[in-house]
């Protein structure tokens, strides 16, 4: 983290604080003003900065000028003062403000140069063609798929951006679309907890990665213990956040609990068949209940990018017959369990199955109820740091 002036940085957090209050700013300005930063000691050209914030998408100088611009009304500053940012003409930039580094070791920076991803594709056994992207630098980290993902559009989107930038801080991430969704195919024949563990197989060897941290959230929790039961040589941590080992029909065991379960997915066969944004707007409240009403939207609006009505169903009913309690006790490397203490979706009650079932396994619970960690909540830095010593380890 950075100090200056009455202004806090912190590039993993995706957080600009000026005399306390958080200051929001765009996703580019906060690339530029972070790069600035992170290269002080010299003047940095306009090509450098373009191509750090912006990677190979073609922007023109009077958008790195217009980011500035904003930048400088974040940080108090102007373009006649230049007592934070100046201009050096006809070359580039400097950041002058004295900058205090605050060091965390659990914490460590995310250069702004790093913020850029690679697309690829592959396929799997039977023929689908998945999409994956790498981003960052360090040792590998690989994320299980997860529901209703989209390489390109979370990449800025509030709900999965602050992730991204957290892992890709400190490590060669990959992560994946699953069948179905995203920038991977969306019409397919399988879907289930084989074909998902198959797709992981097949993005892991075509990534180019040997033996990796795993890290699975919610029901990408059950994928990633799958997986690394079948390759114990691969696995060398698993991360577990949100994450369950039995659906919500696999898990009921009295008459009102399947009662319940089945209503869950009725309404949403319904509702998402009739593409009703009402009930969207009570998913996403179940999802994410402590989250203001804009971080609904912006999970509404990632959910109708990411796929169709029909995969929407299909995945409502794969996901509640996933059960890995049978294979779960045949983990072997360590294991981390992080969950919601009033997660809705997936109840603390999975997070106790979990760490009876995976041997030796830790578990974490944080002071939230959204089943999605956002990057603006208590929460979040305790996530942070806890994963953080833990793949450290």
């Amino acid at each position: 983290m950075y100090r200056f002036r009455d202004c806090e940085v912190d590039p993993r957090g995706f957080v600009l604080r000026r005399g306390g209050d958080q200051v929001r700013v765009e996703r580019q300005v906060f690339g530029v003003l972070v790069h600035l930063i992170e290269h002080r000691d010299r003047v940095v050209p306009k090509v450098e900065l373009l191509d750090a914030v912006w990677g190979n998408r073609f922007v023109s100088e009077s958008a790195l000028t217009s980011r500035l611009k904003d930048a400088r009304r974040a940080v108090g500053d102007d373009g006649h003062r230049q007592e934070v940012i100046a201009t050096v003409h006809g070359v580039g930039y400097r950041f002058v403000a004295a900058v205090e580094v605050m060091g965390d070791p659990g914490l460590p920076p995310v250069p702004a140069a790093r913020m850029v991803q690679e697309i690829h594709y592959c396929d799997s056994p039977d023929g689908v063609r998945l999409a994956f992207a790498v981003c960052g630098e360090g040792p590998p980290l690989v994320k299980a798929a997860n529901w209703l993902t989209h390489l390109d559009h979370e990449w800025s989107s509030v709900i999965w951006r602050h992730w991204i930038q957290w892992l890709a801080g400190a490590h060669y991430l990959v992560r994946y679309d699953e069948r179905g969704s995203g920038l991977s195919d969306w019409d397919v024949s399988e879907f289930g907890l084989d074909a998902w563990v198959e797709d992981l197989e097949v993005v892991a060897d075509s990534a180019g990665v040997d033996r990796f941290p795993l890290l699975g959230v919610s029901q990408g929790g059950a994928v990633a213990i799958e997986y690394a039961v079948r390759h114990p040589d691969r696995v060398s941590r698993l991360v577990l956040v949100g994450a369950y080992s039995r659906g919500r029909l696999a898990r009921a065991t009295s008459d009102e609990e399947r009662q319940e379960a089945s209503l869950d997915l009725a309404l949403g066969r319904v509702s998402w068949r009739r593409d009703d944004a009402t009930f969207r707007q009570v998913f996403a409240s179940q999802f994410l209940p402590d989250a203001p009403r804009e971080t609904w939207d912006a999970f509404n609006e990632l959910q109708r990018a990411t796929t169709s009505v029909e995969n929407v169903v299909r995945f409502l009913d794969a996901f509640a017959h996933i059960d890995v309690s049978a294979v779960a006790p045949n983990v072997r490397c360590p294991t981390l369990i992080v969950h919601a203490r009033r997660d809705i979706r997936v109840p603390e009650s999975q997070a106790h199955e979990l760490a009876k079932l995976i041997p030796g396994s830790r578990l974490v619970f944080l002071d939230s109820g959204n089943h999605i960690i956002t990057e603006h909540e208590a929460a979040w830095p305790v996530l942070v740091s806890e994963v953080n010593r833990f793949l450290a380890n």
